[in-house]
């Protein structure tokens, strides 16, 4: 009767190990990662056109019977998306991780070709860049950031997934570390504060974010009952990812900080999470919702992405000189990290204003209207595949078979959810 406990302790204990003590690799290497998936989803946009996204989604919205003909061209279109983008991504994140230049330099060249010979061939006028294409870029990156999360926080408990790319324990850089930072920003850019709408009370704050509260708490007595392995010097013992998510909103909520003051406030105080989230919020309002003029927007949208990226790339490589990263301690060098990296994927995603084709794909929109239920959904996976495979044990090829029949799962059932005009929404 004690040998089953035993074994699933030890196992639990290597989990642990296997993930502890890293350090990282460079962030130069981070940030040829995020570009490669970036020209993924580029590449994908510029072999298709928007006419299957429109026609589906006006039937949709008209309350039309869609026929087995639009589902199948449906299904087939995600899984186009699934063998452009996703196939691809899980490739870079394992077998192909050594050989990450040498693919970022590759799909460049790619990219290019595929531009100069879309646009040598089209007659019509270039598309005119402005506030609708940063909007459809936000949409983009906000997706990138979803599933390159999922994907990694399966792939990471194989020893196909390079160490490297694993959270660090202190001090370090790695693709990982980003995880949480990247969607305390993703959730600033478009949040209340950025669009300048009217500030909650506490008690309408903490009834919003209560959701995560519960997700939390949940998740704490579900890895605790089943005796799941928890990396503790990540969020400690008793927090974790939603706590972290809910604290910020709440504080926010309470501390009403105009979007024009919020980034001051931001790099003063960088208290946790939060100061990046008020960096966050100006940014979102200065790129997506302030007050601009149409000409200015159009003039500009290309410039107003990339100078911040630059600016925050600057003070990354000045801080590397002064204090190491830290994603444990959210310090300086670490927000800035995170506000450069994630612009650059931004930065990148406009080009998509000067490459023909669509401006967006199936399974884009599919996880962004179900963002939450989305990450959900890879989270029970991935926790039934760990109490159900012993993932240290696994080969190189039952790795990555597990790894492209569970992103196939999620990509079927989240694209699945989004025809069925099925939304997750807990506020």
């Amino acid at each position: 009767m004690d040998s089953l406990p035993s074994s699933l302790n030890s196992s639990k204990r290597l989990k642990e190990e296997f993930v502890s003590n890293l350090t990282g690799s460079s962030i130069l290497e981070v940030a040829a990662v995020l570009t490669n998936v970036s020209i993924l989803i580029l590449l994908r946009h510029s072999v298709s056109s928007d006419r299957l996204i429109k026609d589906v989604s006006l039937k949709k919205s008209d309350d039309e019977n869609l026929s087995s003909k639009d589902w199948r061209a449906y299904i087939t279109t995600l899984a186009a998306d699934f063998l452009v983008i996703v196939l691809p991504t899980i490739l870079f994140l394992t077998v192909l991780s050594d050989w990450t230049y040498i693919w970022t330099i590759s799909l460049m060249t790619l990219l290019f070709f595929i531009c100069a010979a879309k646009g040598s061939c089209s007659h019509s006028p270039p598309f005119e860049p402005g506030v609708h294409s940063l909007k459809s870029v936000l949409s983009s990156y906000r997706f990138s950031v979803m599933i390159g999360t999922c994907l990694c926080i399966m792939a990471v408990d194989f020893r196909i997934f390079p160490r490297k790319y694993a959270k660090t324990e202190t001090y370090g850089t790695s693709l990982m570390d980003l995880g949480v930072g990247s969607f305390v920003l993703v959730n600033s850019l478009v949040s209340r504060q950025a669009r300048s709408v009217s500030s909650m009370s506490w008690k309408t704050a903490f009834q919003s974010t209560s959701p995560l509260i519960i997700l939390g708490l949940v998740r704490l007595v579900s890895t605790a009952s089943v005796d799941y392995q928890v990396h503790v010097s990540e969020y400690g013992v008793h927090w974790n990812f939603f706590f972290t998510l809910a604290a910020v909103s709440i504080l926010t909520s309470i501390i009403n900080v105009p979007p024009s003051y919020s980034g001051i406030l931001g790099s003063l105080v960088l208290v946790g999470y939060w100061g990046m989230y008020l960096l966050g919020v100006q940014l979102g309002n200065y790129l997506f919702f302030g007050n601009h003029s149409s000409a200015m927007l159009r003039s500009n949208s290309w410039a107003r992405v990339w100078i911040p990226m630059l600016l925050f790339w600057t003070t990354v490589l000045l801080d590397r000189y002064v204090e190491g990263v830290s994603r444990r301690m959210c310090n300086l060098p670490y927000v800035t990290m995170v506000l450069a990296l994630n612009l650059q994927v931004l930065s990148v995603l406009t080009l998509s204003d000067y490459i023909p084709g669509s401006k967006t794909s199936i399974l884009e929109q599919a996880f962004n209207r179900n963002l939450l239920g989305s990450f959900l959904l890879a989270n029970v996976l991935t926790g039934l595949v760990n109490l159900s495979v012993d993932t240290l044990s696994a080969s190189s090829v039952a790795a990555l078979f597990i790894l492209v029949l569970y992103a196939s799962v999620l990509t079927i059932v989240v694209g699945i959810a989004d025809f069925c005009c099925i939304r997750l929404k807990f506020w």
